[in-house]
C-alpha cells in the first residue's frame, strides 16, 4: 500500500466515532436471568465514568447513549456537563415504552387512547431531555405488536404509529433527528408493528429528512443479507444509525463481531462504499449490547476494537482493482480482493492509530493493568446497582 493510501486509511480510522450504551455498563443480560457483578454503576454518573474509561483506552468512543428512565436524573444539563468533564459526551437518547404494565397490549399503537397518550408523553419528555443535553438523536424502538390473529386491527395499529411518530417529528428541533429501529419479533410473536427495515423506511420517508432508519444487526431473520439493506438505505439517504451487536440464533445482544465477524466486515464495506464513514453522513455507530456473563467494561472495549478491525479491513479493499474486476465480470478476482482485505491482520495498523490518538496500543491489556476494575469494586459498595429495568 502506498504511503498516500495508508495515510488516508489511518485518517479514516482516527476520525471514527463509536457510541457506547449506558445500559451495557449496568446489570443487563438475557431474558431468563440477569447475573449481578461487583462494581456495577449505581448512577448515571458512574456509567459515564465507565464510558470515559473505554474512551481513554480506545480513543474512538467519546459518546455515551442514554436510556430513559434507566438514566433518569434531576438535571440533564448537569449530567451532560459531567460527561464533558470526564472527556465524553452524552449521545443518543433512547426512549422506553415497553416496560410498564400499561404497555402489555402496546404503547403508541395500544387500542386505549389513554395508554397511547402516556407513551407519547414519554417520547416528548425524551425530546426535552435532548434539548437539555444537546443530543442530536432520539432513538425509538417499539415492542408493540400482537400475539394472536384477530387480537387487534393491523392497519389501525399502523395508523396509530404514524400519528405518534408525526407528533414527535414535529416536536424535534431543526438539528435533531428521529431514528426508528425495527425488530423481527419478540415480544410480539404474531405481528410486530415495526418488524423490518421496510416498515421503518416507509414511516421515515413519510415523516421527512430528519427521520432515519436504525439498523440493529441482531434484528433480522436468519440468512438476511444485512449489507444489502445497508447499501439500499445509504443510497436513499435514509441510514441514520447502527445498533451493533451479535447473535447466534435471535436477538442475543452479544459483543459486536462475536458470531460472524465476516458479516460485520461486509456491512462496513458497504458503509465505506456508500460514503457512510464520512462525518457529514451523520451515521451514529452505536453498540447495543448486554453483558451478562462477561465483565462489562472489557466486553465493550473488545466490541469497539471489533468494529475498528472490521472498518480497517473494509478500508483496505482496493476499490479501483475491484471495479476493474467487476466490469470484466471476473468473479473470482473480485471476490478475492474482498477476501484478501478481510484476511489482513490489521491489529498493528490499529495499534499505530491508537498511539497517534494518545490512546493505548492494546486497550484490553491497558484496562487490565489500570486497576479500574478493582477500584470500582471497592468504591461502589452500597446503594442500588443500576440494571436492566432500573
Amino acid at each position: 500500500m502506498s504511503e498516500r493510501k495508508l495515510a488516508a486509511v489511518k485518517s479514516a480510522l482516527a476520525s471514527q466515532r463509536i457510541e457506547t450504551p449506558s445500559w451495557a455498563y449496568a446489570n443487563s443480560g438475557t431474558r431468563f436471568k440477569v447475573f449481578t457483578q461487583a462494581g456495577v454503576p449505581r448512577t448515571p454518573q458512574e456509567k459515564i465514568d465507565d464510558a470515559a474509561r473505554v474512551q481513554r483506552h480506545t480513543g474512538v468512543a467519546p459518546l455515551v447513549a442514554l436510556h430513559i428512565p434507566w438514566d433518569r436524573t434531576d438535571d440533564y444539563a448537569a449530567l451532560a456537563a459531567y460527561a464533558r468533564q470526564r472527556g465524553v459526551r452524552t449521545g443518543t437518547v433512547n426512549a422506553n415504552v415497553f416496560q410498564d404494565d400499561d404497555y402489555k397490549l402496546g404503547s403508541v399503537t395500544h387500542p386505549d387512547p389513554a395508554v397511547r397518550r402516556k407513551a407519547l408523553d414519554h417520547l416528548m419528555e425524551c425530546v426535552d431531555i435532548m434539548d437539555a443535553t444537546g443530543s442530536r438523536d432520539l432513538k425509538l424502538w417499539f415492542s408493540d405488536g400482537t400475539n394472536y390473529p384477530g387480537q387487534d386491527d393491523i392497519r389501525a395499529r399502523q395508523d396509530r404509529l404514524s400519528e405518534a411518530l408525526s407528533a414527535v417529528y414535529e416536536r424535534l428541533g431543526e438539528e435533531q433527528r428521529l431514528v426508528l429501529e425495527y425488530k423481527l419479533f419478540e415480544p410480539a410473536f404474531y405481528s410486530t408493528d415495526v418488524p423490518d427495515w421496510g416498515t421503518s423506511y416507509a414511516h421515515c420517508l413519510k415523516l421527512g429528512p430528519r427521520a432515519q432508519v436504525c439498523v440493529d444487526t441482531g434484528h433480522h431473520a436468519p440468512g438476511t443479507n444485512i449489507e444489502f439493506i445497508v447499501a439500499f438505505l445509504l443510497r436513499e439517504g435514509k441510514l441514520g444509525a447502527f445498533d451493533f451487536n451479535s447473535r447466534f440464533y435471535a436477538d442475543d445482544d452479544l459483543m459486536a463481531g462475536a458470531a460472524d465477524p465476516f458479516q460485520l466486515f461486509r456491512i462496513l464495506y458497504e458503509v465505506r462504499v456508500g460514503g457512510g464513514l464520512q462525518p457529514e453522513a451523520g451515521i451514529a455507530f452505536m453498540l447495543d449490547q448486554c453483558h451478562n456473563i462477561e465483565p462489562k467494561i472489557p466486553a465493550i472495549i473488545r466490541s469497539v476494537m471489533n468494529v475498528q478491525e472490521a472498518t480497517a479491513k473494509a478500508l483496505l479493499v482496493d476499490r479501483e482493482e475491484l471495479a476493474k474486476a467487476q466490469r470484466a465480470g471476473d468473479v473470482l478476482t473480485a471476490n478475492g480482493l474482498l477476501m484478501d482485505a478481510y484476511n489482513t491482520d490489521v491489529r498493528p495498523l490499529l495499534a499505530d492509530v491508537r498511539e497517534e490518538l494518545g490512546a493505548d496500543r492494546d486497550p484490553m491489556a491497558a484496562y487490565a493493568a489500570s486497576g479500574w476494575a478493582a477500584r470500582i469494586t471497592e468504591e461502589r459498595v452500597g446503594g442500588q446497582q443500576a440494571g436492566w429495568g432500573a
